[in-house]
């Protein structure tokens, strides 16, 4: 890159289904105008306050409040109208839309998490104004809605957002290969910290002091592997395991890098931003930025801040105008958008010195490749490039011959042979028919609760409208669930997610928007319900137990014709689970629980269930056993026949004609 040549020119607008106009001050407006809309109207006018809509119309007057259970209205096909002066509360807030259109009047404040608000799981992001296959059939992939900008607004990042990260691994460089086996604790348990300290390294005093406030004394096994070499301003490729405390282990050195910068420089009105860190969820973008604001605390000077989707695009220039920005953390989408259409935004950009691409093979997967490598060349080459991953496939080998110096170093702090899933997790598989899951379910929850007062359960389930289903279910059977999936606002998601994880005694259901990356402490079960997609998915949901060197255990729950997917964890120390004995009185309960769930939700479950197998091609490729299959588990629901699907949805899957799907 040239001097302060803005690079915008480069970045042609990548329209995926609706039009997109672009109005005065840099917004999208239109079809597919960053805002996601799925069919009907949405204002805010005159009323009351947090109400979920699901057909029917809500108003709210001037200086109203919303509140509600997602900071926030959720709309599935009514109208909502919010007048002036209206104030949303919620964490994050973004808005989900299913059924119109949405718009606000003036003067709206929406009380939140500062951020402009990627799930999974995932991405709701370019097909604005249209309704995708995936939304039709349910899919939970797309947990990113990453370009859309609904009209929300935020404050101030909460601090106490993420937890303190922590570590298992091992040490080695690319060249010269540095081993050095973890160190066991008393109890002959494996070791999340070393024995170095921060202060041991050329770090700031304001640094240091920050990191004593919040405890981090010790560094893990990943930082001391990574800080160093950091620190002498190398790239850096590190293999580490989700949940390592990597996230320091990128931020402190680019504090440093910051806080070294001329003072001229970075005290001007609009000082360049100097690190921008990628990440490919809102929820791993928001935890990023609350650790790095722990790290600023007496760096009075400095600032971070978030751009990703859910805030209008307008509110996030301001932000930026008004507040320090040295330090960006961004999901791909919405920094493409504000490379596109905030006025000064890429020259701002060529003051990059630090680009840090977090979980690198997450953000690949999502198909992020084009925007990620239209990043790279917006930024300059002269530059310290820091990228981070779970897995190096050759994707991400690619990424790194564009973005990465030829003398970078690997770092890989994962064992070779050692264990992909926390040894310290108990972990059991169960094969049962599908009449039977419900109940099987509902026995496991009650028996582990039973055994365990402090509990925290995470079940993870294929698609967010079978999420939705089962955190019904298990609410009918008074369990104290919540529920996140790609369905919920990001207001709802944040909350929620909040809650869970400073909690106990909690059940959250839960899509793979949860999957990866995000830190909920001292989880006792995780269950998942359904073949995961793959192998490495399976490894990231159980991740979220065991961590921190604590026990845990994993329930994977498979129908007969799923079991083949067990062959794919041969490796892995998964046992079969014993039948649990299901009480006659507790199978009756579970079924009139069952009947007590909206109709709705079990035809939304059925056309999710029958996208998500129809995709897996050890189960779709039979299309007459897949109906079969999809029946029987509209049967295991308490229906009587299988609810009709929309002829172009059939059409779309592949399924026209087969016999015993019904048609509308």
């Amino acid at each position: 890159m040239d001097g302060g040549r803005d690079t915008r020119s480069g970045f042609e607008m990548e329209r995926r289904g609706g039009r997109s106009d672009m109005g005065r001050g840099g917004m999208r407006r239109g079809e597919n105008g960053g805002r996601e809309m799925r069919g009907g109207r949405r204002d805010m006018g005159k009323g009351n306050g947090g109400r979920e809509m699901r057909g029917g119309r809500s108003d709210m007057g001037q200086g109203g409040v919303r509140s509600g259970e997602n900071g926030g209205r959720e709309m599935r096909g009514g109208r909502s109208n919010m007048g002036r002066g209206g104030v949303r509360s919620g964490v994050n807030v973004g808005r989900e839309m299913r059924g119109g259109r949405s718009s606000m009047g003036r003067g709206d404040r929406r009380r939140g998490f500062g951020l402009s608000g990627d799930d999974e799981d995932e991405t709701d992001d370019d097909n604005k104004g249209f309704k995708s296959f995936k939304e039709l059939v349910g899919s939970d992939e797309d947990e990113e809605e990453e370009d859309s900008e609904s009209d929300e607004e935020g404050e101030e990042v909460d601090s106490d957002l993420i937890n303190k990260e922590s570590v298992l691994a091992w040490r080695q460089n690319k060249d010269v290969e540095r081993t050095s086996p973890p160190s066991s604790p008393s109890g002959g348990g494996e070791s999340y910290l070393t024995e170095t300290r921060f202060d041991q390294f050329s770090v700031s005093p304001s640094t240091l002091k920050a990191l004593k406030d919040v405890g981090y004394d010790k560094m893990t096994v990943v930082q001391e592997a990574t800080l160093p070499v950091i620190l002498k301003g190398k790239d850096v490729l590190a293999k580490a395991r989700t949940g390592t405390g990597k996230t320091v282990a990128f931020l402190l050195p680019s504090i440093e890098v910051v806080e070294k910068t001329p003072a001229a420089s970075r005290d001007q009105k609009r000082p360049p931003i100097l690190v921008l860190v990628i990440c490919p969820t809102r929820e791993l973008a928001c935890q990023a930025a609350a650790e790095a604001n722990k790290l600023l605390k007496y760096h009075p000077s400095l600032g971070v801040q978030v751009v990703i989707g859910g805030t209008r695009l307008s509110l996030e220039q301001k932000r930026m105008q008004a507040n320090p920005c040295q330090i960006l953390v961004a999901t791909p989408g919405r920094l493409k958008d504000h490379i596109e259409n905030t006025a000064g935004f890429a020259t701002r950009l060529t003051g990059i010195k630090v680009l840090v691409l977090d979980e690198a093979d997450h953000l690949l997967d999502m198909g992020f490749r084009k925007d990620i490598e239209r990043i790279i060349a917006a930024v300059p080459k002269q530059r310290q490039t820091l990228l981070f991953s779970a897995t190096i496939p050759p994707e991400v080998r690619q990424i790194c011959h564009i973005a990465l110096k030829r003398d970078h170093e690997y770092i890989n702090t994962v064992q070779e042979g050692s264990d992909e899933t926390h040894t310290q997790v108990q972990q059991t598989h169960l094969v049962a028919t599908l009449d039977n899951h419900f109940s099987f379910l509902y026995t496991l929850l009650k028996d582990h609760i039973a055994d365990n007062v402090d509990y925290k359960v995470l079940v993870f389930c294929t698609t967010a409208m079978i999420t939705k289903l089962i955190a019904e279910l298990l609410g009918e059977l008074n369990l104290n669930v919540r529920e996140i999936h790609s369905r919920k606002s990001q207001s709802y998601r944040t909350k929620v997610s909040d809650e869970f994880r400073k909690s106990k005694g909690l059940i959250l259901v839960t899509s793979d928007v949860s999957a990866r990356g995000v830190d909920y402490p001292d989880v006792s079960l995780v269950v998942q319900l359904g073949v995961p997609a793959d192998r490495q998915q399976y490894i990231h949901r159980l991740g979220r137990t065991g961590r921190k060197g604590k026990e845990g255990q994993g329930v994977l729950l498979l129908a007969p014709w799923e079991e083949f997917f067990l062959s794919t964890l041969k490796d892995l120390p998964i046992t079969k689970a014993p039948i649990p004995l299901v009480d006659p009185e507790n199978k009756k309960k579970v079924e009139r629980s069952l009947s007590r769930v909206g109709m709705k939700e079990k035809e939304s479950a059925y056309q999710a269930w029958l996208g998500y197998y129809n995709s897996n091609k050890n189960i779709g490729k039979d299309k007459y056993r897949l109906v079969e299959l999809a029946n029987e588990f509209s049967r295991t629901m308490g229906l009587d026949s299988p609810p009709a699907i929309p002829k172009m949805i059939l059409g779309k899957m592949g399924l026209k004609n087969i016999p015993g799907l019904r048609s509308k």
